[in-house]
């Protein structure tokens, strides 16, 4: 189900049942007072925490008006209201679930719909699914591939093409250090999807270099987000050394630097870019015995 915050028959819906107080009511009847917008929209996916929270916020304060999906509404509307109260920004909020092979397709015709104008998109929402391949069904597979491979895609073949059209654009894939590693035990389908991402952001950064629209693969190492709790990895990483570990804050900004600068493929972070470089000159079979015998440490296998 695709919730447009928006929609006034939604809205009341939503506080209806999920008792948000005034204050949090103010914010969505702004977004419903200000359904266009003449500054630059970005539109954020995962937007409720994290980076794709952090993005948003680094966004805002260039100037920018937001699109913000999630699963999660609350977080959002709060985000919303914090980043209008700070930077005058109108957030629309729309509360999507890219499980759903439809979600994008509903997404996109209520953004078209409100004739909303999106100059950036940021795919960030994201997971990493545990264990080992054999040990989930086909069916948790697909979930994850088409959140993390298919709507991305989807939502780039969907937007891009205005911001070509306008010959000006920003699109910020968020990948992970992981997609310059050698595979290892665990989170099976994680590294080969970032890779993806990482390729399929250079060859669109290629493709558009000459529109105005700039395409950046943002590939964070370990960040200090709550993906961790989520996945079950919180034990292992808050064993790591403070050196290997990076704010959310701290990478959105990098990110949204290297996208401004049109840099194809951006590693956050000296630690992260030194370890990128060690995956791709040490010997194929040294790198995947250190990332097997390591792996454990980070990813939850039983």
């Amino acid at each position: 189900m695709t919730l447009d915050i928006n929609n006034n028959s939604s809205y009341h819906n939503f506080v209806k049942n999920h008792n948000i107080n005034a204050q949090l009511k103010k914010v969505v009847n702004m977004t419903l007072n200000n359904s266009q917008s003449k500054k630059n929209i970005c539109l954020i996916t995962g937007a409720s925490a994290g980076i794709g929270k952090a993005i948003a916020i680094v966004y805002a304060e260039m100037g920018w008006d937001l699109i913000l999906t999630a699963r999660r509404t609350k977080p959002m509307i709060e985000l919303a209201e914090e980043l209008e109260r700070k930077y005058g920004t109108i957030s629309h909020i729309f509360e999507v679930d890219f499980f759903e092979k439809s979600a994008t397709q509903k997404l996109f015709k209520n953004i078209k719909a409100k004739n909303l104008k999106v100059s950036g998109l940021v795919n960030n929402a994201g997971y990493g699914h545990p264990g080992v391949f054999l040990d989930s069904g086909w069916k948790d597979h697909e979930k994850f591939i088409q959140l993390m491979m298919t709507a991305p895609c989807e939502l780039v073949r969907m937007l891009a093409p205005e911001m070509v059209d306008n010959e000006f654009g920003r699109i910020i894939n968020v990948a992970s250090l992981a997609g310059h590693m050698p595979g290892s035990k665990g989170h099976t389908l994680y590294a080969g999807v970032k890779s993806f991402l990482i390729k399929f952001s250079e060859s669109l950064n290629a493709e558009l270099s000459d529109s105005g629209v700039n395409v950046s693969a943002l590939c964070p190492g370990f960040t200090l987000t709550e993906f961790h709790d989520v996945n079950g990895t919180r034990e292992g990483i808050n064993k790591l050394p403070s050196f290997m570990l990076m704010d959310a804050d701290t990478c959105a900004r990098l990110g949204v630097k290297a996208c401004e600068n049109n840099h194809a493929v951006y590693v956050s972070g000296k630690v992260n870019k030194f370890i990128s470089v060690l995956g791709r000159v040490l010997p194929n079979k040294l790198a995947q015995k250190l990332m097997s015998k390591n792996s454990q440490r980070y990813r939850k296998i039983n």
